[in-house]
């Protein structure tokens, strides 16, 4: 069993940043230390949308709207991912999502991964 809950988010104008953070919990400490994490976003209207993963070795992948303004980092040491985000836009208005651990047997995207937190609202303002 693994539990995720995300924190740091809130309100910023734009051209500010705000870093999120997600604390993951196990039975076991090592479920997590095989698995990838990520950091979703969903805004009114739209589907969930993939911001930045991380995979179980380090390796980042990115959204086209997250390069150059969104870092992903992993401190496995305290069970914690985070996310920080420069450079704001309106457009970045959502409420963001941790999940962990990829299912196996195909390109699942969002569906893909098992465990997830109960989100974080980011408002960013003109």
């Amino acid at each position: 069993q693994v539990q995720l809950v995300e924190s740091g988010g809130g309100s910023a104008q734009a051209g500010g940043s705000l870093k999120l953070s997600c604390a993951a919990s196990a039975a076991s400490p090592y479920i997590l230390s095989g698995c990838a994490m990520a950091w979703y976003r969903q805004a009114p209207g739209k589907e969930r949308e993939l911001v930045s993963r991380i995979g179980s070795a380090g390796t980042i992948s990115n959204a086209d709207s997250a390069k150059g303004r969104f870092t992903i980092s992993r401190d496995k040491s305290k069970n914690t991912l985070y996310l920080q985000m420069n450079s704001l836009k309106t457009e970045d208005t959502a409420m963001y999502y941790c999940a962990a651990c990829y299912s196996t047997g195909g390109d699942l995207g969002y569906m893909g991964y098992t465990y997830w937190g109960q989100g974080t609202q980011v408002t960013v303002s003109s």
